[in-house]
């Protein structure tokens, strides 16, 4: 009987299996930052084992609060520096160098077809557009993660998307995962990997394919994953190059971690996308999503575009085309936050964020803050945002404010129109 991607990473990682249904699997990278971190650093410093199982394994980042905006958040920040020093973490990402961890880390080559990832940050799911398992877990996993390497995990379940066809100009990766969140809602996966695939997924870059995966926790899922291909090997190449004699090799041995042609799944869905439109969601739950041309023109006050769904260079690249030569609307905010320091320069070079600038935009630094309503763009009682990000729930970008997922170009439009309205790249 074939085998599921997740099965044949499950397989290969198992260390222990203590009850039937529970595998101790072994971890290539644990991923940390200054939020969730520093609980599990000062309990390891109480029980006396102030130590991890591999320096070179684990990466870490100051990247929700960037920079520290109060005394808390600098504490947090000092947390995860001090202990990265003492343990000779090496690729430890402070201020200046850092980046929102899944949009840097993948950026940095950290991540393989068939890794084990975990992170105490429920979005760690992005990594895997890889190929990999990669899942947010809570503070006792992150713990042992840190400190011995494993962490324990269900037996996974795969729900198989497959979605075919040819998507219409204008329409892009966050309106095809705002639309399958829309058809399978946000339990529609719940303990379960979604292995997303099809030809729309093959002709989608890396770039693409994280922010699909970015949210399929949105879905309930631990993780999503799409097969690695040569999409994947040339992302990688600089990274891989010194490890294969050609693309074509490392192309074979990645293969290897893609899904069997007779892999039993839980469940198989298929969509055709060839009619889809920018999607855009309503009210306060990522699956509460309709096409953005029913949303009747509604105004915001805000139009946020970053976070680690679309705040890389193509998104911006995106979203600065719309704007190029054209001003936000009177009476609105707009924002725009480069996920990496990296992408930051290459925006910069690329002349976009002067485009922004003269477009009205407030430019910042690189930091998931106003995502989760922590800094850099926080919304008041009442106020709506049009965002590229991944949450809509209430309050989650202030006390009283309403989010509304969209894609860069339905956001850069929305700006410049003062209401939710579709780019004028869809036609």
């Amino acid at each position: 009987m074939g085998k599921t991607l997740a099965q044949k990473i499950f397989e290969s990682h198992l260390v222990d299996k203590p009850y039937e249904d529970t595998s101790i699997l072994r971890i290539d990278r644990v991923f940390c930052h200054e939020i969730t971190t520093p609980l599990a650093i000062q309990d390891l410093i109480e029980r006396g084992k102030d130590k991890v199982f591999d320096s070179t394994k684990i990466k870490a980042v100051i990247d929700h609060v960037s920079p520290a905006k109060d005394s808390k958040t600098a504490l947090q920040g000092k947390i995860l520096r001090d202990w990265a020093k003492r343990n000779n973490i090496k690729d430890f990402f402070d201020i200046g160098s850092n980046g929102v961890c899944h949009a840097l880390f993948p950026e940095k080559g950290f991540i393989r077809p068939g890794f084990t990832v975990i992170m105490g940050d429920s979005h760690t799911c992005t990594h895997g557009a890889f190929g990999a398992f990669a899942a947010g877990v809570g503070t006792t996993d992150l713990e042992v993660g840190i400190l011995k390497g494993v962490c324990s995990f269900k037996e996974p379940k795969t729900i198989k998307i497959t979605l075919k066809g040819n998507l219409k100009k204008g329409v892009f990766a966050k309106d095809v995962i705002l639309f399958v969140l829309s058809q399978i809602g946000t339990n529609g996966a719940t303990d379960c990997v979604i292995e997303f695939t099809g030809d729309i997924i093959k002709n989608f870059s890396m770039e693409e394919r994280m922010t699909v995966c970015n949210m399929a926790v949105e879905c309930g899922a631990t993780s999503g994953i799409c097969m690695p291909d040569m999409t994947t090997v040339e992302y990688l190449w600089p990274f891989i190059k010194d490890e294969f004699c050609s693309k074509e090799e490392a192309l074979k041995e990645y293969s290897k971690w893609a899904s069997d042609d007779d892999a039993i799944y839980e469940k198989s869905i298929e969509f055709n996308l060839c009619n889809l439109e920018p999607m855009c969601t309503v009210e306060y739950k990522p699956d509460q999503v309709k096409p953005v041309s029913q949303m009747s023109n509604i105004s915001v006050n805000q139009v946020y575009i970053g976070s680690c769904t679309n705040g890389r260079i193509s998104d911006l690249r995106i979203a600065a085309g719309i704007l190029k030569g054209k001003h936000i609307a009177p009476g609105i905010r707009a924002i725009v936050s480069p996920a990496t320091s990296s992408v930051y320069k290459a925006a910069l070079k690329e002349g976009l964020l002067e485009i922004f600038l003269d477009a009205g935009f407030c430019v910042t630094n690189p930091s998931c803050g106003a995502c989760l309503g922590m800094s850099n763009g926080v919304l008041s009682e009442g106020e709506i945002c049009a965002s590229t990000t991944n949450r809509n729930f209430n309050g989650r970008m202030g006390k009283g404010g309403m989010v509304h997922l969209m894609s860069p170009a339905t956001a850069a439009a929305t700006a410049i129109k003062g209401k939710i309205v579709n780019s004028e790249l869809y036609l």
